[in-house]
């Protein structure tokens, strides 16, 4: 989703943010992910940066921890920009946020809000702010080609292929990686890869390895 005034560099970010911790999430730059915000902290977290800054940091609490009150929180982070709210009228609202960076999560703050803030450092990031970066270098056929024998060996359907071969590879590999069926770990690599050929390189793999497991890797000449 399209953002009114962009960000040129990260200067411009803030850099004491609200976080909205959330297992399995992977928001990227430019990428939109929907929420149905209902607990009341977080409820009270969309109040406050609607009425400030705009902007939430999506981040994964660690997967390994223990703690379900307090989960330390992974180191890498994207930064997002509520560019749709709607309330239901039944207390609950609906948002769209729409990544800008990534930032790594530098101390997270004491605060007395009942959500969490950390101190985002953007300075690895830069590049977020640079659409299309990096396309050049992916591998657009080997990318779509495993895509295809991923589909078919999961008997999954797209409605238009056509419109997957068209769509700016950055648009397509971001798509692909927020909403693939992997688990935290690999959203986090993801997340952390340095560039998109990086991340696009970790889809193959990933999709690549899950064929080999279902056997159809074996014969399948667009992995070969």
């Amino acid at each position: 989703m399209p953002i009114n005034e962009p960000y040129r560099t990260i200067r411009q970010l803030p850099g004491s943010i609200p976080v909205f911790p959330l297992l399995g999430a992977l928001l990227l730059p430019r990428g939109d992910m929907p929420f149905n915000i209902f607990e009341p902290r977080y409820l009270t977290m969309v109040s406050d940066a609607l009425s400030g800054t705009r902007v939430i940091g999506m981040v994964q609490p660690d997967p390994d921890s223990v703690d379900n009150r307090h989960p330390p929180l992974m180191p890498v982070g994207c930064l997002g920009r509520i560019t749709s709210f709607s309330e239901t009228g039944d207390g609950r609202c609906l948002i769209t946020l729409t990544g800008v960076a990534r930032f790594r999560v530098a101390e997270e703050l004491k605060v007395t809000t009942p959500y969490r803030q950390v101190r985002a450092d953007y300075s690895e990031f830069g590049q977020d702010l640079d659409p299309r970066a990096g396309e050049k270098d992916v591998d657009r056929g080997a990318l779509l080609r495993t895509l295809r024998a991923y589909l078919e060996e999961n008997d999954l359907k797209v409605a238009d292929w056509s419109s997957v071969e068209r769509a700016p590879l950055e648009d397509l590999i971001n798509a692909l990686a927020m909403t693939s069926p992997f688990g935290p770990r690999e959203k986090q690599a993801f997340l952390e890869a340095p560039d998109l050929k990086a991340r696009a390189d970790l889809l193959v793999a990933l999709a690549e390895m899950d064929i080999a497991k279902t056997g159809g890797g074996d014969n399948n000449p667009s992995l070969q």
